[in-house]
This record gives structure tokens, C-alpha cells and sequence, in this order.
């Protein structure tokens, strides 16, 4: 089966660079391109330039399409989900390619039912079969294993897991010179009903758990004085700080800092687990981190099979000189 349309994959630009879900996006894009047998391009909301453009150049990427005005529908996610199905519907896009965060998950409902089309959220592997395209998703807490089949007669919409996404360069994609054109949506009127005047960045102290970028956690493992030390070590690092539910149950900080399938699920670019012994619950509640460290007495512990980098040290000895490394890079700050 081939798509009669094209495969049109959203990249965002955090903070204004290609961060690693985009260049995961893009290699994605370039493998699905041969799975489903059409051509893909990228649809941004500001137009690359300079390294930004280039990272597009060398997954391949043939043609970036950027939203004219796409950096204020940010901020307003129903409009640019109208907006990115208006494109679609121009391109006769066969499918739609969003990261499973929590821009994309907001905008594939809309561009779906703008589209009348399919949508399945969380895909992680997409194979040809004889009747059509397979897309296969994990639900309940990655307890049911899910595929569908689809057939190309309407578009589809789909989602994928930020930590499926791989930004390793295959030695099969050639670099590219991507044509970059400006794609003027015709936005509703009701866009002036509010403007953005300025935005200001979340603390990492107060952020909630879910939109945390990184988090430092503490385990049972921690006593008051290395947790004081680890809260201060946050601090100083501007990143946030969670807990264990034996830590919470010891009364030492609120439920909204609680971690794992009883407290929050996290998915943040880092998770540090400090004294963390990795009971089922909490593993599950940090599972799709894309990267998890972590430091336990004991070698044993469970939380070492389910982490990225695991170090057996005493919490004593490192939180003292890990504080020291922060206040001298802080410039001695208390």
C-alpha cells in the first residue's frame, strides 16, 4: 500500500533550538517515509536558520515548511491545531507525525477531527502488512500490547513517544538542502481576542512535577540532613526536587512533590534518584524519563536494572561534594 499524500512531521523549537525530540522527529520522518512509501517534509512554527537549519539538512529533511505567525499560535494550541490541519488539507497529507508531549498530545485530537481523520496516540512501531500499514501502541501502564491496521483511505494522525524517539543518524540518510518556504494559515479572527505580551519561565522549584525538565528525587535512603543538602543542591542547580512516598509519609514535604504511580508521573530529559531503593510503583512512575541516574548504598537495589547510569556510593559522603561543586560553580553562593 502506498499513502496518496505526503507524511507532514510537527517540530517545535524549545527554547528556540533543535532539541533532541526534533532531531528524533526528523529521523522518524525519514524512516517512515519507507514504511509508508510517500515523501515527508517538516512543518515548524518559525523558520530554521543557521545550525537549526542545518540539523534539518542532515537528517535528510527535503523541505521545511514554517507556519507564518506559528511562534504566537503556540500559545494558543486550538489555533495552531487548526492551523496545522488547514496545511494538511492543502498538502493532501496521508499522515500527520506529533511528539507525545504535552503540545502534541493537545494538538492531535484537533487537526484529527478537523481532518475527519484516524488518530492513534503513543505509537511505537509502525510495519507494512498485507492489508495495509500496522501501528502498534502499549496501553494500561504498558500492560496491553495494541495494533491497528490502517488502510490509507483517510488521513491519520499520530503520536509518539518522546523516549521512542532516536536521533541517531542512520548511515542510510543523506544530508540534504531543504527548500524552506513560509506557509501563511488564514488564522480566525478570534487570534485577537488575546496577544502574548511576554512569557515568563517556570521555577523549577514550584514547577509542577509533570513539566519538570529535571528532577533530583530522594529516596529512604536520605536522612534530614542529606535531604536538607539535596534541597539546597536543587536550589542551587535550578532544577526541581521529588520525593519517595516513604518520604512523604515521614511528613518532610507536600504530596505535589511525590513521585512515581501514586503520586506523579514524570517524564522529565533527566531524573536523578538519590536513595532510591526502585520499588515497582515508583519505577513506573518515572519509566519514560529519558534519562535516569542513580546513586544507592546498596548494589542490589532494584532501581539499578531500570536506570541509565547507576553508581553504589554513600549519600553522605556525595551530596557534601556535589553541594561543594555546586556553591563553587555558583560563585560560592549559600
Amino acid at each position: 500500500m502506498a499513502a496518496t499524500g505526503k507524511i507532514l512531521v510537527f517540530v517545535d523549537f524549545p527554547g528556540g533550538e533543535l532539541d533532541e525530540t526534533g532531531r528524533g522527529l526528523l529521523s522518524y520522518g525519514g524512516r517512515l517515509t519507507g514504511i509508508v512509501d510517500a515523501p515527508w517534509e517538516a512543518v515548524t512554527p518559525i523558520a530554521p536558520e543557521g545550525e537549526q537549519l542545518a540539523g534539518f539538512a542532515s537528517y535528510g529533511a527535503p523541505t521545511v515548511t514554517a507556519i507564518a505567525g506559528g511562534d504566537l499560535l503556540l500559545d494558543t494550541p486550538a489555533l495552531l491545531g487548526k492551523a496545522l490541519a488547514q496545511l494538511a488539507r492543502e498538502r493532501e497529507a496521508a499522515v500527520v507525525v506529533l511528539p507525545h508531549n504535552d503540545l502534541g498530545t493537545t494538538l492531535a485530537p484537533v487537526i484529527a477531527a478537523a481532518l475527519d481523520a484516524a488518530i492513534l496516540t503513543e505509537v511505537t512501531t509502525v510495519r507494512r502488512g498485507q492489508e495495509g500499514i500496522r501501528l502498534s501502541r502499549q496501553a494500561l501502564g504498558a500492560r496491553v500490547a495494541e495494533t491497528k491496521t490502517w488502510d490509507g483511505s483517510r488521513p491519520l494522525v499520530i503520536t509518539v513517544p518522546t523516549r521512542n524517539l532516536s536521533q541517531v543518524l542512520m548511515p542510510t540518510v543523506r544530508p540534504s538542502s531543504p527548500t524552506v518556504a513560509i506557509w501563511q494559515p488564514a488564522v480566525p479572527a478570534d487570534n485577537e481576542v488575546a496577544r502574548v505580551t511576554g512569557r515568563i519561565p517556570p521555577d523549577p522549584q514550584t514547577v509542577d512535577l509533570t513539566e519538570a525538565e529535571v528532577i533530583f528525587s530522594a529516596g529512604k535512603g536520605c536522612d534530614p540532613a542529606t535531604f536538607e543538602q539535596l534541597k539546597e543542591l536543587c536550589r542551587l542547580l535550578n532544577v526541581s526536587f521529588g520525593v519517595t512516598r516513604p518520604v512523604f509519609d515521614l511528613g518532610w514535604t507536600g504530596f505535589e512533590r511525590m513521585v512515581g504511580q501514586t503520586g506523579r508521573t514524570v517524564t522529565p530529559r533527566l531524573y536523578v534518584a538519590l536513595g532510591i531503593s526502585g520499588s515497582m510503583h515508583h519505577v513506573g512512575g518515572i519509566k519514560d524519563s529519558r534519562r535516569i541516574v542513580a546513586v544507592n548504598i546498596d548494589p542490589k537495589a532494584p532501581i539499578f536494572p531500570n536506570c541509565d547510569e547507576g553508581f553504589v556510593a554513600d549519600l553522605k559522603e556525595v551530596l557534601p561534594r556535589l553541594l561543594e561543586r555546586a556553591k563553587a560553580t555558583a560563585g560560592g553562593a549559600a
